[in-house]
């Protein structure tokens, strides 16, 4: 099951279908963002699919999931294209990237309740510098 619902979870990511994740994570869930200060709140996670969504167009490839009991990873490829300037990085121009990610799961009553992303940050400046 807990393989399943990380799965479930990156199929609605790549399809765009930030409602789809939302419907997969607990109203308490926390998101441990690479670089950033932590979400807690279902609504603090909508915002930030919101803000994802219109500054960067991202699919995930070579997902590959791990999971045993309450607790799972992935590990995959982001292929993105960067659409918006973010605050405090470089200037979006329509930049490609390709870079390699890895999140941490906890699991709760067949839901995410704690989502943390990881990534070379440097790298991926480097790629839209």
């Amino acid at each position: 099951m807990s393989k399943d619902i990380i799965n479930r979870y990156y199929a609605a990511f790549n399809a765009g279908d930030a409602q789809g994740m939302l419907d997969l994570v607990t109203d308490d869930v926390e998101h441990y963002v690479n670089q950033g200060d932590v979400r807690r709140g279902k609504e603090l996670f909508a915002e930030f699919c919101s803000h994802m969504g219109v500054s960067y167009r991202e699919e995930l490839r070579d997902i590959v999931v791990f999971a045993e009991g309450d607790r799972g990873a992935a590990e995959f490829t982001v292929h993105g294209t960067y659409l918006q300037t973010d605050p405090g990085l470089p200037e979006a121009k329509g930049q490609t990237y390709i870079l390699p990610a890895g999140s941490f799961f906890t699991l709760r009553d067949d839901k995410i309740a704690r989502v943390t992303t990881y990534y070379n940050l440097a790298d991926w400046i480097r790629q839209v510098s």
